[in-house]
Parts: C-alpha cells; structure tokens; sequence
C-alpha cells in the first residue's frame, strides 16, 4: 500500500532519487538528506502507515533487523559499555511527537559527540507507587482482554 502523496511513497518507488543503502521486501534505508549527524540514516516499511499502529507486523518485523545490520556496517556495534559513542534509534508518532513525514519511519543517529546526533530533553515525572500500581492494574485488564480477541 502506498500513498500517492508521500515523499517516502514516492522515494520507494524510485520517483525521487535517494542514497539507497538497504532494500528488502518490506524495508528501504537511505542516508538522510537533512541529517543530524554523519551517516543518519533512515528506515522505512514499504508500506504506508502513517503511525506504527497501521503498519502490518510483517513490515514492523523486518525493520529492526535493517536497523541491526546498519549498526554492524557503520561501525556502532563495537563499543559495547555505556561510555563513549552510542546511536539513537527514533520513531516518532503523530504532530505532537515530533512526527513531520505521515509514514512510518526509525531514524538510527550516530551519538558521536554532545554537540552530534540528537539531544533529547526528558522531563521525568516524580516517582509515585500508587499511581504506577493503578496504571499497571488498568494495562494489565487491557492486555488481558486484548489476548482473548
């Protein structure tokens, strides 16, 4: 399925030009052309959803082997500690989130250096064990009844 409208539609289908790097049934990655970083890369079903939600499991499951196998040939698989140069992988759903292209898309970034890469800003809530065992209750009954369909 593809939207005749999507730049990532159009990109797959070759109607605009793009630094192909790995292409699968249903996978495509490419350099970004804005990028935040050396080598950021993007990976994308070929299958339009606009949220992760309305992609079908196939193409969700053959993206993050994509995404694996880029880490190995950029080189971001060899440093396995916390310290030193890491990557971001990144999915972003709906305006809100930050979501600018209405397809599904993971952005794997290179963490170089603190001025590279992306900065996140993560504004964590106080911990509050009442309110974290009600949440957990509530998922779990959701869960529950989401297995039974």
């Amino acid at each position: 399925m593809s939207s005749a409208s999507c730049i990532f539609c159009k990109i797959i289908k070759g109607e605009i030009p793009s630094l192909r790097l790995i292409e699968t049934k249903y996978t495509y990655s490419f350099l970004d052309i804005q990028p935040t970083a050396d080598y950021h890369c993007l990976v994308i079903p070929k299958f339009h959803g606009a949220k992760l939600h309305n992609v079908p499991d196939e193409y969700l499951a053959d993206i993050l082997p994509v995404v694996k196998k880029l880490t190995t040939v950029l080189g971001l698989d060899t440093n396995n500690t916390p310290d030193g140069e890491g990557y971001n992988i990144l999915q972003n759903n709906g305006r809100i989130a930050h979501q600018v292209v209405d397809h599904v898309h993971f952005h794997l970034i290179p963490k170089t250096s603190d001025s590279t890469g992306l900065g996140v800003g993560w504004p964590a809530q106080e911990t509050d064990f009442d309110k974290l065992n009600k949440l957990h209750a509530e998922l779990k009954e959701k869960l529950a009844k989401y297995d039974k369909l």
